[in-house]
């Protein structure tokens, strides 16, 4: 999983890769049916509720994150996750994109079942499941500008942050005064906290494995005096090669080539 340095970004990425508008369209197909006469039914066997209130099924904490409670929440929802998600299914692969999603999203509706046993009130939404979207974007572009409110550029690691912090604070007010609100905030929380340990985890694998490619690869080499040889220039990618390792990329993002690939690539774009 890339960091602040943003490496070199080849053609082929796509607007909307194909887990976000998968999860898109599916949000909105449920959402339709909410609105026919067997919405009530859907809403109420897919919402999450609490473990304590008797209507609790296994199947919630994924079916949770297709519903929503109004309009405004499916747009907002849905806008934040292409605005955030779209760079980092195409960075990440939309297979490793899928399963960092629904980890999040189940991970904060595990966090929100903790923290609201007792409650009466289910839970509906995406947010959860986004808010771990949003912690990895301000992992991967920590010093990438963020227009707050269209107008004020802050950085993506302060502009995280801040979020947290208000729902943490949130959430103990709302627990505090007992009252019933109808924002998720531990969920939120519960994906950013997920997020955060997928994250970590993958990028300690990622670190070793580059670590035992290297002194595999050292392992191979010859010791002892060689003789030169004249290497031959190396003969121009084709075009195949090159469509070949875009559609690598598309599948299983850029992270995913192999140092041989990504200078193919590199030396295919200086033409």
């Amino acid at each position: 999983m890339n960091n602040s340095s943003q490496p070199y970004s080849p053609g082929g990425f796509q607007f909307i890769p194909p887990a976000i508008k998968a999860i898109i369209l599916i949000n909105i197909a449920v959402f339709l049916l909410q609105m026919t006469p067997y919405g009530e039914v859907i809403s109420s066997i897919g919402a999450l509720w609490p473990i304590g209130s008797g209507n609790f099924r296994l199947w919630q904490p994924v079916t949770y994150m297709f519903l929503h409670g109004g309009g405004t929440h499916l747009f907002f929802n849905m806008f934040a996750l292409w605005m955030f998600g779209a760079e980092i299914e195409n960075h990440w692969g939309t297979r490793q994109f899928n399963i960092y999603y629904f980890v999040c999203g189940i991970g904060a509706a595990a966090l929100n079942l903790l923290m609201t046993s007792g409650d009466p009130y289910p839970t509906v939404g995406a947010s959860g499941a986004i808010y771990g979207v949003l912690l990895a974007f301000g992992m991967m572009f920590p010093d990438r500008y963020i227009f707050l409110y269209f107008l004020f550029p802050l950085k993506a690691k302060y502009f995280i942050a801040g979020y947290a912090l208000i729902e943490f604070f949130s959430g103990l007010g709302s627990r505090a005064m007992g009252s019933g609100s109808n924002i998720a905030h531990f969920a939120h929380l519960g994906g950013m906290l997920i997020g955060f340990i997928y994250i970590t985890i993958k990028r300690n694998e990622w670190s070793i494995s580059r670590v035992l490619q290297k002194f595999r690869s050292s392992g191979k080499k010859r010791s002892g005096p060689q003789l030169y040889k004249k290497q031959k220039p190396a003969e121009p990618a084709s075009e195949a090669e090159i469509d070949a390792i875009l559609d690598k990329i598309s599948a299983h993002g850029y992270t995913s080539l192999t140092e041989s690939e990504r200078q193919t690539l590199l030396k295919a774009s200086r033409k």
